[in-house]
């Protein structure tokens, strides 16, 4: 028989599960705290529940959690960037950054990716499966154990499309936001997509309270289809009117990250179409200095260059700052420690 996975279900679910195999609602709420709050690694901890219920949990369902491989801090600004095995022997990364406005955890969605985004290292051998929802919140549990601060603010910018695990994303942050569980609020919860733009409509749809990045890196189509493979099947005017629909529905400004690559996408006629774009709407450009890796040849941008182009940007009237480079010194760029992991295991199996 196959085990429940316990962690994905919502309060409601849970309540429902109670109720079919005879027990009372309220032990959901048990279940719930302590799956969510108390970040329980297994039934018998369960302290509060009867024995037979807890057989009934070993019985019925799998207590999924993630087991930390390696840890890596950086000397220059703390951040921490974990590497984490999932329960079928899988890698996924994420990382800690900790802020003056509180601690924010950058999240996986997916083992891999298959966007195929030319400058980002999770794409480089594809997708292997969606996290389920309990993966994605284990990486916040974990790593609010491991460093005993509360995560206050999570951005699902780490490998993987998440609008590519669509299902199990939205079911991911309904548990992280409940009441019942860490309650950590929509509107410090950040989702990036590279434009899959029925999913940034049914998003939009949802009605949630979560801020939209869009990893846009190009100011015209023909450009964005050389870095972002995405583009061949959605246009970027077709990227923006899905954008425009989301602030429409939510009220919500729109960020837009634009990774900085030498001689690619940092020329004054790159400034000037974007502001062509984007002038007049409410919405907010993260200028990314690229994290180079060593698989592709991309450079990051000259200093005075990157500043230049803020500027111009600034000067229309556009809202926009320079991301805070994190962890530079500890494979701090997506799927750059996963990468690095799986080669040297490879290496010594062989």
């Amino acid at each position: 028989m196959n085990k429940i996975d316990i962690r994905s279900y919502s309060y409601g679910e849970l309540q429902e599960w109670c109720e079919q195999i005879g027990e009372k609602k309220f032990r959901a709420t048990q279940i719930y705290d302590w799956l969510h709050v108390k970040l329980a690694e297994s039934f018998a901890e369960m302290s509060n529940l009867p024995k037979s219920l807890r057989q009934k949990l070993n019985d019925k369902c799998e207590c999924t959690t993630l087991k930390i491989v390696d840890v890596q801090i950086s000397k220059i600004d703390g951040t921490r960037k974990y590497l984490f095995e999932l329960p079928d022997s899988n890698i996924i990364e994420s990382v800690w950054m900790e802020y003056k406005h509180g601690n924010s955890v950058c999240t996986s969605s997916q083992v891999g990716c298959r966007m195929g985004c030319s400058f980002c290292a999770s794409t480089i051998d594809g997708l292997v499966r969606g996290l389920m929802p309990s993966e994605m919140l284990e990486q916040i549990y974990q790593i609010q154990k491991h460093t005993g601060k509360r995560v206050s603010n999570v951005v699902v910018m780490g490998s993987g499309e998440p609008f590519d695990n669509y299902d199990n994303l939205i079911a991911f942050i309904k548990i992280l936001t409940d009441e019942h569980g860490l309650h950590i609020s929509q509107r410090n919860i950040t989702v990036s997509t590279c434009g899959i733009v029925p999913n940034i409509k049914k998003f939009a749809d949802e009605q949630l309270a979560v801020t939209l990045a869009l990893s846009l890196h190009a100011s015209n189509n023909d450009k964005r289809k050389k870095l972002m493979p995405v583009a061949n099947k959605y246009s970027l005017d077709e990227v923006i009117e899905a954008c425009d629909y989301f602030y429409n529905k939510t009220g919500r400004r729109v960020t837009f990250e634009y990774s900085l690559v030498g001689g690619i996408n940092d020329t004054d006629r790159d400034a000037s179409e974007l502001v062509s774009m984007l002038k007049g709407k409410n919405c907010h450009i993260n200028l990314i200095p690229v994290n180079p890796i060593k698989e592709r040849k991309f450079v990051q941008s000259d200093r005075k260059v990157i500043e230049n182009f803020k500027n111009k940007l600034e000067k229309s009237g556009i809202n926009v700052t320079i991301r805070r480079e994190m962890g530079r010194d500890i494979d701090g760029a997506c799927g750059q420690l996963r990468k690095r992991y799986m080669q040297s295991k490879k290496v010594k199996e062989e």
